[in-house]
């Protein structure tokens, strides 16, 4: 059974920084791509990054240069450091468990929530102007 659990949200003003972990338990192969989604009140839920199990990344453009994704070797821990946040960056952040889109068998292209199964329950972040 996977299990996926964030932690690490929180209020911080524009400019700061958080770091985003999720404690991630049963996956299997199949689960390729570990990436973190985010929601803001009335919008869709957007990939923000993606990391797959080879260590190649890939990261929405307005996130691009600000934050930065990883796992531990095991896979046990998935990462999200986040800095200079913007208020347009307040919003429910997930991690989830799917499967890695590929351009060409080479570049990891970002994640899209229909491709994710498994999905934890959410931690938010507020940035304040």
């Amino acid at each position: 059974q996977v299990q996926l659990v964030e932690s690490g949200g929180g209020s911080v003003q524009a400019g700061g920084s958080l770091r985003l972990s999720c404690a991630a338990s049963g996956l299997t192969y199949s689960s390729n791509c570990l990436g973190w989604f985010r929601q803001a009140p009335g919008k869709e839920r957007e990939g923000v990054a993606a990391i797959a199990n080879d260590g190649r990344t890939v990261y929405a453009d307005s996130v691009k240069g600000r934050f930065t994704i990883s796992q531990d070797n095991a896979r046990n821990s998935l990462y999200l450091q986040m800095s200079s946040l913007k208020p347009e960056d307040t919003a429910m952040y997930y991690c989830a468990a799917g499967s890695c889109r590929w351009s060409g068998g080479l570049w990891l292209l970002p994640p899209r929530p229909y491709e994710y199964n498994y999905w934890g329950q959410g931690t938010q972040v507020t940035v304040s102007s």
